[in-house]
């Protein structure tokens, strides 16, 4: 955890405010990313994952840096990933637009770019 954060029960967490840290799940599985922004809705959810607690930036902190970009091999192996994930889905097939969609958004978000929805 970074040094500027406090660790805030729920009831204390306000939209606007940001994650110090990744904020993980019961399971290890990464629920938001650090730096995320936290909206009503998204508080609101936390209980039903089992949190209680969220690392936030103290007010006045600088928010963390953004991701690095990717090197060329990394995005060459996710993409190697994704079309092993997405191996049955043919994206000419105009009825399968959700696919497509998703597939989108899993890209730009591996490669760290602005995911738009």
């Amino acid at each position: 955890m970074s040094a500027a954060y406090q660790h805030l029960a729920l009831a204390e967490v306000e939209p606007g405010m940001v994650l110090s840290d990744d904020l993980l799940d019961r399971q290890g599985q990464v629920l938001l990313p650090k730096g995320a922004i936290l909206t009503d809705r998204t508080i609101a959810l936390l209980p039903s994952h089992g949190i209680d607690a969220v690392p936030v930036l103290r007010s006045g902190a600088a928010a963390p840096a953004p991701a690095a970009p990717r090197s060329a091999s990394d995005l060459a192996a996710s993409g190697q990933r994704l079309a092993r994930l997405f191996r049955k889905h043919q994206p000419e097939d105009a009825h399968d637009w959700a696919t497509s969609a998703l597939r989108r958004y899993v890209e730009d978000y591996r490669a760290a770019r602005e995911v738009a929805l």
